[in-house]
């Protein structure tokens, strides 16, 4: 990892060297799926945005390649996601040489806790969405100004379309008996999600997908959810099944389908926008609680 960020460096010293290309557009990275796409609804086509880890990509365990840092020298905007879940962005925008601006998209957003480490997943509530959105639209107009109403009106009309589908979330799932909300997912990433709508969601690894679960941890929530009666398992579109289906056979319980959680999926996917996440993964979780009720 040090050798390929003194690469980075090398290359980024060099590419700040350079021209930039003539385009009116804003040149715009943001470093992960899901980001990615919320900077294109707000931005729509005032800006070329470029994301450095894409679809069904994990952000913890990712390695940036020279490409990546092309693109960083060469941005006008960077938007991260803050709160740790971008280990390595640090390191990639310093050895850039980059003169962009750079926000943080969970700016004002209360971080929840796992286990006394802050849960980067903040985007799994709807309502955080909407602030990630405002932070979007004031950190295009603040490096764009003369697009400010453009990219206001964007934000406005795109959070109107996530409160809308917030508040499906909270109707449909307030319909669940008490005892039908208990799921197992591989990694801990919808604490926000199940702090938002009501859900209890166990996992047998933390909130990074680099963690290995130790045999005795792995003992204990499976004995857990033998007394919780849990609805459904849940496999994840950035992790190995394995460790799921494990829980299931020595369970019992089925495996209710796949939850998108840190990156959108591949074009012709289920989950090629963030609203198509969350509505995939609103109705896969309803679909199989329901199943287990």
């Amino acid at each position: 990892m040090r050798k390929l960020f003194r690469a980075l460096m090398v290359v980024g010293a060099a590419l700040a060297a350079l021209p930039a290309a003539a385009d009116d557009r804003l040149n715009v990275v943001a470093s992960f799926s899901i980001l990615g796409d919320m900077v294109r609804q707000v931005a729509g086509d005032k800006a070329a945005v470029m994301t450095i880890v894409g679809p069904d990509s994990d952000a913890h365990i990712y390695t940036p390649s020279t490409g990546d840092a092309k693109a960083v020298t060469n941005a006008d905007v960077i938007f991260v996601n803050g709160l740790g879940f971008e280990t390595w962005s640090d390191t990639l925008i310093k050895a850039s040489g980059t003169k962009a601006k750079v926000f943080v998209s969970t700016a004002g957003i209360t971080p929840l806790k796992v286990e006394g480490e802050i849960d980067p997943h903040a985007w799994n509530a709807l309502t955080n969405g909407v602030k990630y959105v405002s932070n979007i639209a004031d950190g295009l107009a603040a490096v764009d100004p003369k697009n400010a109403s453009a990219y206001q009106a964007n934000a406005k009309a795109y959070s109107a379309r996530l409160m809308a589908l917030h508040n499906r979330a909270t109707a449909d799932l307030e319909k669940l008996p008490k005892d039908a909300r208990t799921v197992v997912t591989a990694h801990d990433a919808f604490g926000y999600l199940a702090n938002a709508y009501g859900l209890n969601f166990l996992a047998p690894v933390g909130i990074d997908t680099e963690a290995e679960p130790s045999a005795k941890d792995l003992a204990t929530l499976i004995d857990q959810l033998k007394k919780v009666d849990a609805g459904a398992l849940f496999v994840e579109n950035i992790a190995s099944p394995a460790l799921v289906q494990q829980i299931s056979r020595e369970t019992g319980i089925k495996i209710g389908g796949r939850l998108f959680s840190d990156a959108l999926s591949e074009r012709g996917g289920p989950a090629t926008s963030y609203e198509k996440m969350f509505e995939h993964n609103l109705e896969t979780l309803i679909a199989a609680l329901q199943k287990g009720s």
